[in-house]
């Protein structure tokens, strides 16, 4: 390359940097003029069901959460049977996992996974391995287990939560102590 073309290469270079430089320090100032209002906006308006922006959820709390899984693992206990509880809320996100007495390793994934299954198609685990008959690749989908130990909570029919438990020899009654810890809730 002669001497010429550099010099029009890095002009040409330099210009077309300026100009994606520029344009991108102008986009990113644009909105941030303009969201202060919006927020101010938003923040103003009552939350309810008149504002399509929002949207209200149902959670259990913490201490809701312990008394499911503890109902749960004294029910395994009750039956000589050494198991894990977990507790997610609807998005999936662990609130509570209770590991009895001499439950075996693999019991706290399971349990996590059963529990997240059961929030996550809005139905006891072991309906849902029915399911698999039909359609083989839901098992596929990560972090589920199609395996009977998962139930959801719910509040007006929507899930909320959901309660796994894992280390029974049954799913049949790893999924019998779930509902107990579902049954827990509304004493």
């Amino acid at each position: 390359m002669n001497t010429r073309t550099r010099v029009l290469t890095g002009t040409a270079l330099a210009v077309a940097l300026g100009a994606g430089a520029f344009g991108a320090v102008s986009a990113s100032a644009t909105p941030a003029a303009d969201a202060a209002p919006v927020a101010a906006e938003v923040a103003a308006k009552k939350d309810g069901p008149s504002d399509k922006n929002l949207t209200t959820t149902t959670h259990l709390t913490v201490d809701a959460a312990t008394r499911a899984a503890q109902a749960a693992l004294q029910a395994a206990q009750a039956e000589n049977q050494k198991v894990t509880v977990a507790v997610v809320d609807r998005n999936g996100n662990t609130i509570v996992t209770l590991r009895g007495d001499g439950a075996g390793p693999q019991s706290y994934e399971s349990a996590q996974r059963k529990a997240f299954t059961a929030v996550s198609w809005n139905a006891p685990t072991s309906v849902l391995v029915g399911r698999l008959a039909q359609t083989p690749n839901l098992k596929d989908i990560p972090g589920t287990l199609f395996l009977g130990g998962g139930t959801p909570v719910q509040a007006n029919g929507a899930p909320v939560a959901g309660i796994g438990v894992a280390g029974a020899p049954s799913g049949d009654l790893d999924e019998k102590f779930a509902k107990a810890g579902v049954d827990a809730l509304g004493k």
